[in-house]
């Protein structure tokens, strides 16, 4: 029994001494990891700050009557084309072209007169001044040929000398009116026709004016296009009633575009005027329009604290919408032969630009290694501390990684 016993425990033993010994040598054998490896290169890389950005015109106007008036005629409708200066809609307009003849008419009277007075003639006191000016030439004239009738009588002796006196005196009464008739002539001509040219060059000036605002009025009825467009609206047709404070048409220029964008406060440092950018429209998938940076909002937007900021882009082809929406991204800086790794190779410290990479030795053996990073760019991220060109970094399969850990390429 003893025996038995013996041999029993004997056996345990060994079984146990076994049993340790297969798990002693699993631990002395590491897993083979198997990875994707990526080599530390150099590439040039750009920086850009991303941002949604909306699409707007160059330029628009919302089209409305100056007057109130119906519509007579709409030369145009919404997708029509347009010039500057096209005529897009005529107002009813026969109540005004009345009011342009009308005044017509006045002016023409008003520079007949006017005309009139810088000939010569006279008017009112003048006009009578004239005359009383010609009844005393013609009394001065007959009361001479009196006095030399009477004269040559006197010298014959058939006729008294005093007769001839009498003439004499008569001779010189008439010659006093008449120069007092020659002088009030004068003196009115000087007053009146200067003030009655001045009034009548200042109703010339008054028809001219009417007559302008005629044409004017007239003018407002004709709507034209202020700029070079689309045609995006039609509020009104044919027949409506047209007010200064309801648009008819709206009109965009959209051969070029304005994408409006919200970038972060913290990165708006480094934008400048002038930068180049692109816009990827979500319309247009695969599609870049090329643009560049011109409005920098000089404040912050301090719910979001962004920065609002404009790129112009061509849109020759008018590919692109007004309220179209997309991802615009702004060129900052160019950054040429920086070192680069796989985005999937760094293990980033949250909120920083540290963080780790996994090294790989020529005995295949993988070392965590410290890193400092810049600026990313696609898939690539830039190294400024911690790797060089031409080391292998684990760019798969990184994650949970033991240091020292043998590993196998894929």
């Amino acid at each position: 029994m003893k025996k038995l016993h013996f041999q029993f425990c004997l056996l345990l033993t060994a079984v146990l001494a076994g049993g340790c010994g297969s798990g002693e040598g699993e631990r002395k054998t590491p897993p083979l990891v198997e990875v994707r490896l990526a080599t530390v290169t150099n590439a040039d890389l750009v920086d850009r700050i991303q941002a949604p950005g909306t699409l707007y015109p160059l330029s628009q106007a919302a089209i409305a009557a100056k007057i109130s008036a119906p519509i007579r005629e709409l030369r145009v409708i919404k997708g029509s084309t347009v010039k500057k200066d096209q005529l897009l809609a005529v107002l009813e307009n026969g109540d005004l072209e009345g009011a342009r003849s009308e005044a017509q008419g006045a002016l023409k009277e008003a520079e007949f007169s006017l005309a009139r007075l810088s000939a010569g003639a006279l008017p009112g006191d003048a006009e009578r001044a004239q005359t009383q000016l010609n009844i005393a030439a013609s009394a001065l004239e007959t009361a001479q040929k009196i006095y030399d009738r009477r004269k040559t009588l006197v010298e014959q002796g058939a006729i008294p000398a005093r007769e001839l006196l009498i003439s004499q005196n008569e001779l010189a009464t008439a010659r006093n009116n008449y120069t007092l008739a020659q002088t009030n002539l004068k003196l009115l001509q000087s007053q009146t026709r200067e003030r009655d040219l001045e009034i009548a060059r200042s109703k010339v000036e008054q028809a001219r004016a009417r007559l302008a605002q005629a044409e004017a009025s007239l003018a407002f009825t004709l709507i034209r296009s202020p700029l070079d467009g689309v045609v995006t609206d039609q509020w009104m047709y044919p027949g409506d009633m047209a007010k200064p404070d309801a648009p008819i048409v709206t009109v965009m220029d959209v051969s070029k575009m304005i994408v409006r964008a919200q970038v972060p406060e913290a990165r708006a440092s480094v934008l400048a005027r002038g930068q180049a950018a692109e816009f990827l429209p979500q319309d247009l998938p695969g599609k870049k329009f090329p643009g560049r940076l011109q409005v920098i909002s000089a404040a912050v937007d301090r719910a979001a604290r962004t920065v609002e900021v404009w790129v112009e882009v061509d849109n020759a082809e008018r590919a692109l919408r007004a309220g179209g929406y997309g991802m615009l991204a702004v060129f900052t800086r160019r950054v040429p032969g920086a070192v680069v790794i796989p985005r999937s190779a760094a293990v980033m410290e949250e909120g920083a630009d540290e963080g780790t990479a996994f090294v790989v030795d020529e005995k295949n053996l993988a070392h965590q290694r410290r890193i400092k990073v810049g600026i990313g760019q696609g898939g690539l991220l830039q190294i400024l501390e911690g790797l060089k060109p031409g080391e292998k970094v684990v760019s798969e399969g990184n994650y949970g990684l033991p240091e020292n850990a043998e590993v196998k390429p894929k």
